[in-house]
């Protein structure tokens, strides 16, 4: 079952979830929605980047490292989204000098 049908019915059913419940579903949710985010982005780049007829050895090289490094963003965003850590930042003390 995808973590959307699992997330709308722990929302919808009468019992109210636990925070680790909880909590265990968002990640669900989260890693599901980043896969199928970094998918997409992936199929679009293939079709972006792909040889044509009109392309030189050099265009071609500049497409093949352009490609590189837009997948190596997109496996990021795919490992981002499977992580266990928070993606927020922690809040940032500052301390008053007067």
């Amino acid at each position: 079952m995808s973590a959307y049908s699992d997330a709308f019915r722990a929302l919808t059913s009468e019992p109210a979830l636990r925070p680790d419940q909880a909590a265990h579903l968002l990640a669900n949710l989260r890693k599901e929605i980043g896969e199928e985010l970094a998918d997409d982005v992936e199929r679009d780049l293939s079709g972006k980047y792909r040889r044509t007829a009109t392309d030189t050895d050099a265009s071609f090289r500049r497409k093949r490292r352009d490609y590189g490094a837009a997948m190596r963003v997109v496996n990021a965003f795919r490992k981002l989204a499977a992580s266990r850590l928070p993606n927020s930042t922690p809040h940032q003390r500052t301390r008053s000098t007067s």
